[in-house]
């Protein structure tokens, strides 16, 4: 395959080959399907610093092959599961149009010297055919693929576990791709990173065709417009992520995946499902990540995350706008689990008229996400911002050579989290403002972004960065940040090996300049 995609690259850059010529010795070589002995002889997977140190190259090659659109859906697809272990069976629903020939090769992401991941298959060649778009339920909106399984995969036990990404390449010479995570349920990892796969489907647009797509944002007019009034309420994991596949804000997430496993943690993978559906241990690990855009959470997820503090296991969020929406997760029509999330996203007129059925803002139930991380969402950031350095004497900020008031320039942007005033303080916790950073929503509002941390008294650490392009300070070739990695890497550091006792508790107030509880909206 490393040979094969070079050729791809350097036909597709000298200009004198199709899409479709270029893919003729891709579908020359037959790879077989796996042989029942790859899976029921359990080999032990390698560890993620040995799983590095083999050969890698890009999963998603900009010079690559043509990318689906929603509009002719030349190839496209989805699997059965967000998550699996090694050793179960995995489908793949996977719609061609016109009809004809295709293969699915699947891709570990890391770090892998730089290449950012790792070919681990590549099935045989497969006959598709197209699929229809079915019709949205009349109800609350969600469209729901059944399309029949085109190929299943047994799921080797040498897969280590991570972040997999498929990719589905047409004869014809499109591509697309969908994501899956393999999980490890009973090693005691350092770190366990969660993937925000609720949220990636909350923004899911399928198919974004200006006709019948819908996500918990918006649908069309009959003009093409989105349209909030027509958004789904319900919205499904049977159908494709839109256009190539690449769930909204999933660079976010790749860049803390390369940076951790550049950085030798030992981690392991999971997703929102896991956390809501218990799978994760808390007591497995010393911290649990949450790597990107992470908005929608089940009260079971956030349970699970405030009873993992309280048991000693610290929590970071390397986005913002996180746990802003509470959601109901629910199985598909057939029974099968965890295939749709519900927002309706209408506020109760009183808390009183608060259920369990109510899917709205958290802060409108009278459960502040601010609550828990020590911050919540503020605004949409107009442009980029620089964050400017609070608390330069904190153990966060060790060995960066920051400052206090130091400028870090372009790492406020997107969505910024601060502290809101007139809400109850966090108690018997030792809190910190880690920046207080001033901007300008897209709106025009004045507001004031905070990262933050706060420690308990039995040793757990919750840090909110606060903005969404903290990850993208950690691994973009462009934006990469040396002070940012540092810190970052200080707070991994202290959530695995803690050095000291924790601190005394203390309650610190709510700084004056902070700004009041907004309203503005999310995006």
């Amino acid at each position: 395959m490393v040979r094969m995609r070079r050729r791809w690259a350097l036909a597709l850059l000298a200009g004198g080959a199709s899409a479709a010529a270029i893919n003729a010795e891709y579908f020359s070589r037959r790879t077989p399907a796996p042989r029942p002995s790859d899976v029921s002889v359990r080999q032990p997977p390698p560890t993620l610093a040995e799983e590095n140190l083999l050969p890698g190259e890009p999963w998603w090659p900009k010079e690559g092959l043509p990318t689906t659109d929603d509009d002719h859906r030349q190839i496209q697809g989805y699997v059965n599961k967000t998550s699996i272990l090694p050793g179960d069976s995995l489908d793949f629903h996977v719609a061609v149009n016109p009809a004809g020939r295709f293969r699915i090769t699947i891709h570990r992401l890391g770090w892998y010297g730089g290449a950012g991941a790792r070919t681990v298959y590549t099935s045989p060649e497969l006959e598709g055919v197209p699929q229809e778009v079915p019709a949205a339920d009349a109800a609350d909106g969600m469209i729901a693929c059944r399309w029949p399984r085109s190929w299943g995969l047994d799921v080797p036990s040498d897969w280590p576990s991570g972040v997999y990404q498929a990719v589905f390449t047409s004869a014809a010479g499109w591509r697309a791709c969908t994501p899956f995570i393999v999980r490890d349920d009973q090693r005691r990892s350092d770190l366990c990173v969660v993937l925000p796969v609720t949220t990636w489907q909350a923004y899911n647009q399928w198919p974004k065709d200006r006709r019948q797509g819908k996500s918990l944002y918006n649908g069309y007019s009959a003009d093409g417009r989105t349209d909030p009034e027509l958004r789904a309420a319900r919205v499904s994991f049977d159908r494709p992520y839109a256009n190539e596949g690449i769930p909204s804000r999933f660079l976010e997430d790749q860049h803390a995946i390369q940076f951790l496993e550049r950085s030798g943690y030992d981690i392991s993978y999971a997703t929102s499902f896991d956390l809501h559906s218990g799978r994760i241990d808390p007591t497995r690990h010393r911290g649990i990540v949450f790597c990107g855009h992470d908005e929608y959470w089940s009260t079971e997820m956030r349970g699970a995350a405030e009873r993992a503090v309280a048991g000693g296991t610290s929590v970071a969020y390397f986005g913002a706008n996180s746990i802003y929406w509470r959601i109901l997760v629910d199985a598909a029509d057939d029974g099968r689990p965890e295939r749709t999330i519900t927002c309706t996203k209408v506020a109760p007129t009183d808390l009183s008229a608060v259920t369990d059925e109510t899917t709205c803002r958290w802060r409108d139930r009278g459960e502040p996400e601010q609550a828990f991380l020590g911050v919540q969402y503020n605004g949409v950031v107009d442009g980029r911002k620089s964050l400017v350095v609070r608390a330069a004497d904190h153990w966060f900020w060790a060995g960066t050579g920051v400052a206090e008031g130091d400028r870090i320039p372009s790492l406020v942007g997107g969505e910024a989290d601060g502290r809101s005033r007139g809400l109850k303080p966090l108690r018997d916790v030792r809190a910190t403002i880690l920046s207080a950073s001033p901007y300008r929503t897209s709106q025009g509002r004045p507001q004031i972004q905070s990262s933050h941390i706060y420690e308990t008294a039995n040793g757990a650490i919750v840090f909110a960065a606060g903005t969404l392009r903290w990850t993208t300070a950690l691994n973009s070739p462009t934006w990469r940040n040396e002070r940012i990695e540092r810190a970052t890497r200080n707070l991994l550091d202290r959530i695995v090996e803690p050095t000291v006792p924790p601190a005394q508790p203390t309650t610190p107030a709510t700084p004056a300049s902070s700004p009041a509880t907004p309203t503005v909206g999310t995006v």
